[in-house]
């Protein structure tokens, strides 16, 4: 009984608790002070018990400085992906701000300053090595990042900074065997300087007079590795790898191997502009064989009109005023025009040599492909070919006329020489009549003196 007594007590206890704070909290009225002291106790308990679970904590951090230092060494890794990760996914938000849209609807924003590269061609080819000492006896330097591509294309840097150019970075300018010269974020007027006067001497076949550039806008991207080409628009790609990378640890070993890769990235940016400019070269070449071809239908626009009025089936110089040597000229220089495009160029190939022993992760032919298509040079190449076949019939017939005309004139030659037989023929006919029928022909004497004979030995015999 005394056993059970206390424990009775304790379940009365703690089953009146609850129904006696309850009216404390209702009305104003309160129990005895004898009565609340009976449940002090328990109230005590109840804050304890609280108090300790508030201090549960402080025990875990505790805790925490006595765990081993491998799991410490993991937990600050894990800390630094997360970072890392947030810090990508910021730099992708930034570098979307730049880009607009989703997919094939993409677009940059037209609030962003953008810069210039131009392409200027002036000449049929270059002779590259002698553009070479041109350009270094101006004071450039040659192939300042030492990518090895010299002998196909020349790179040089602006060599100051003027106020012209934006953001004051130093311009770039490639030069092609092709004629063609493509600068980055170069100022006009230096550009014109190089092309019109101190590259002109080693320019095959100039043509200044009728000298083609293209005109694209690009920007840097500081938060993208790789580059492209949205729209018009050269998005250039110039964060590095080593920047991904968790710096946790500024070891010199990871400073240095941060520095080269810096360095192995501006390279790689350098032959992406090379990229792009060999495919804005192609297409600065191809506007030129479509001006040389537009002037040669011009100069021949008259001859479908002749041909459809029927003026072409009366050979001669008043209705096809077209000499011999005209249309050799104009057969000549349809050829050249075709000999550009498919042989003596690079404008038909799918790459060019100097990125087969290019880096397959650069992506160089990408680059390419990109400005190709952005400017539609497969289809000009395509309208041109089928432009080129359109005139080379234009030639044809001017040829066939010509061999026609020439065959006719044989022809009457050959008429008026048997004429003129057929009359000596008559004429001396007519001779032979007239000398057989005069009394004083040789003919004539040796009848009669025939006849004298044959009578004489008749009388003889007689």
């Amino acid at each position: 009984m005394n056993f059970l007594r206390p424990n009775a007590v304790n379940c009365i206890t703690r089953g009146l608790a609850p129904a006696i704070r309850i009216p404390t909290t209702r009305s104003p009225w309160r129990w005895p002070s004898s009565t609340v002291r009976k449940f002090s106790t328990t109230t005590a308990a109840f804050k304890k018990i609280e108090f300790t679970q508030k201090q549960e904590p402080t025990s875990d951090a505790a805790r925490k400085d006595e765990l081993p230092e491998t799991e410490l060494k993991a937990t600050r890794k894990s800390a630094t992906k997360t970072s890392s990760l947030r810090r990508v996914a910021a730099e992708a938000q930034r570098s979307r701000s730049l880009v607009k849209g989703k997919g094939n609807k993409r677009f940059v924003d037209p609030d962003v300053d953008t810069k210039i590269v131009t392409a200027y061609c002036a000449a049929e080819q270059f002779n590259i090595s002698t553009a070479a000492r041109l350009v270094k006896a101006q004071g450039y330097d040659l192939d300042p990042y030492q990518t090895g591509l010299y002998p196909q294309v020349i790179h040089v840097q602006t060599t100051e900074r003027p106020s012209e150019v934006k953001d004051n970075q130093q311009g770039d300018i490639f030069i092609f065997p092709s004629g063609t010269v493509v600068t980055w974020n170069v100022r006009e007027r230096e550009a014109l300087n190089l092309v019109n006067r101190v590259l002109l001497p080693a320019a095959e076949s100039p043509h200044l007079d009728r000298m083609e550039t293209e005109d694209l806008e690009y920007l840097e991207d500081p938060f993208q590795e790789s580059s492209e080409i949205i729209g018009d628009t050269i998005v250039l790609g110039t964060k590095a790898e080593s920047e991904n990378m968790p710096t946790d640890s500024d070891t010199p070993a990871r400073n240095e191997s941060k520095s080269t890769d810096e360095q192995r990235h501006e390279v790689d940016t350098i032959l992406a502009k090379i990229a792009f400019s060999s495919g804005l070269a192609r297409s600065t070449k191809l506007a030129v064989l479509e001006s040389m071809l537009s002037e040669y239908q011009h100069s021949t626009r008259l001859i479908p009109t002749m041909l459809a009025h029927g003026e072409s089936t009366q050979i001669g110089r008043k209705v096809l005023p077209f000499t011999r040597s005209f249309i050799l000229r104009k057969t000549g220089e349809l050829l050249s025009i075709r000999a550009q495009l498919n042989l003596y160029s690079e404008l038909t190939d799918s790459l060019p040599d100097i990125f087969w022993d290019s880096r397959h992760e650069l992506g160089l032919e990408g680059y390419y492909e990109q400005v190709g298509r952005a400017l539609d040079v497969g289809v000009r190449i395509k309208v041109l070919n089928e432009k080129i076949g359109f005139a080379q019939e234009i030639a044809s017939v001017l040829r066939e006329s010509l061999s026609e005309k020439h065959g006719l004139r044989l022809e009457w030659a050959i008429i008026a020489l048997i004429a003129v037989e057929v009359v000596l023929e008559f004429y001396r006919h007519w001779k032979d009549v007239q000398e057989r029928d005069s009394p004083e022909s040789t003919e004539s004497l040796l009848r009669a003196y025939l006849k004298k004979v044959n009578k004489q030995a008749k009388d003889i015999k007689g």
